[in-house]
């Protein structure tokens, strides 16, 4: 009889472990699509760093290729999930629904819901951007940005802010970033779509760096307004495909970097109305092997040097300054997610100088997609998986 009984127990123990564990391994398989508990304690682990460890928290998985991250005043963060997905997380982890109102995107290739920043005033207006690739006709798409109101699990008051003309046919290269520069303006980035000749073309958008006054309108002072020739919103051009792009809180200046081909992703402080080269000039060759059709070289008369270029392409994604934290080992670099080498590099800065690299996170083996700092120089940043994560990074200890 206790045989009997004992047999009974261990089966029915058996029988709820395995329900356990299936119920386990579909919460692995898909990504979060409503809110969750978040756990009471948050993963973390501890990875090396040139200046001592560096603790890793895992504050929310289950994202599904997550894009972009903003850190509201509240302690929670705004996240993008390629497919067209805005989501908030807490400061604890909770994972929310998707947030309804988001503008209807083009998911396919690269394209998809891409950028969210909060706007200046944000406050007292809780006013977002977003960037995403736009539908158009015949499966064309471009660049575009819509700005919104956040509400509670709602957006509302949305309009569209910018959209790059003309639209392509193709999946690649669409940007886009999005930074202020503290004196009324807003910058916005975008690729030339995988069209070369575009970004040497001023009356089209692509592969162009643009500026607008806060309200969308062109500001004055642009350096192609007047010109019958040239789109009025263009600040720069001859760029390939920007997905870093963030002011300097020291200076005010404009940082941007791009992705090479097959090598030269470079970082440039964008001047009005300079051409930075592609595809004339590059770094970089074509992913087959061979050069790039059009250009000539490294440099040609007209056309600016990269402010710094890695000829061993890392993937660039993301773009943060750590500053004004004396107490850091960190204070003073400029962070930013690398897809391609699977890491976060991090860049010392001695004024605008670039004094020393490291690469930071290597051994989580995955692509960082963006990076941005907190107020209390603490640095996060989301992995672009399938089952995509928010991660907090604590600086070494001084």
């Amino acid at each position: 009889m206790r045989h009997a009984l004992h047999c009974t127990t261990l089966a029915l123990a058996l029988s709820m472990s395995l329900v356990a564990c299936q119920a386990r391994q579909g919460e692995d398989a898909a990504p979060a699509k409503a809110a969750t508990a978040a756990p009471k304690a948050l993963p973390t682990q501890t990875v090396t760093s040139q200046n001592g460890p560096v603790t890793v928290t895992t504050i929310a998985s289950g994202l599904e290729h997550p894009w972009s991250v903003a850190l509201l005043p509240d302690g929670g963060f705004l996240v993008t999930e390629r497919p067209g997905r805005l989501r908030h997380v807490s400061a604890d982890g909770a994972v929310s629904a998707p947030i309804t109102g988001v503008p209807q995107v083009w998911a396919e290739g690269q394209g998809g819901l891409l950028d969210v920043v909060l706007a200046p005033d944000f406050a007292t207006s809780k006013k977002i951007f977003l960037s995403y690739a736009e539908p158009g006709p015949d499966g064309s798409a471009g660049t575009a940005v819509s700005t919104a109101t956040l509400g509670d699990g709602a957006l509302s008051d949305v309009k569209l802010f910018y959209r790059q003309e003309p639209k392509l046919v193709g999946p690649n290269h669409f940007g886009s970033r999005i930074a202020f520069d503290g004196k009324g303006h807003v910058f916005i980035t975008q690729g030339e779509r995988n069209d070369r000749p575009t970004s040497q073309k001023l009356d089209m958008l692509q592969g162009k760096l643009v500026r607008l006054n806060l309200d969308g309108s062109v500001p004055a002072d642009n350096p192609f307004v007047g010109r019958k020739d040239a789109r009025p919103e263009i600040w720069s051009y001859g760029h390939r495909n920007m997905q870093s792009l963030a002011t300097d809180p020291r200076t005010g200046t404009v940082w941007e970097a791009e992705h090479g081909p097959k090598g030269g992703d470079e970082i440039n402080l964008p001047q009005p109305g300079k051409n930075y080269g592609w595809p004339i000039i590059t770094h970089g060759i074509n992913y087959s092997g061979l050069k790039i059709p059009e250009a000539v070289g490294k440099e040609a008369p007209g056309m600016e040097q990269p402010y710094h270029v890695w000829e061993i392409s890392p993937g660039l994604s993301g773009m943060a300054f750590l500053t004004a934290q004396p107490a850091s080992k960190w204070n003073d670099s400029l962070f930013l997610g690398a897809l391609a080498d699977g890491s976060l590099i991090r860049l010392s800065l001695d004024g605008d100088k670039i004094t020393g690299e490291e690469r930071l996170l290597k051994d989580v083996g995955a692509r960082i997609r963006d990076v941005r700092v907190g107020s209390d120089g603490k640095v996060y940043v989301l992995t672009d998986e399938t089952d995509g994560k928010l991660l907090r990074l604590d600086p070494p200890k001084g």
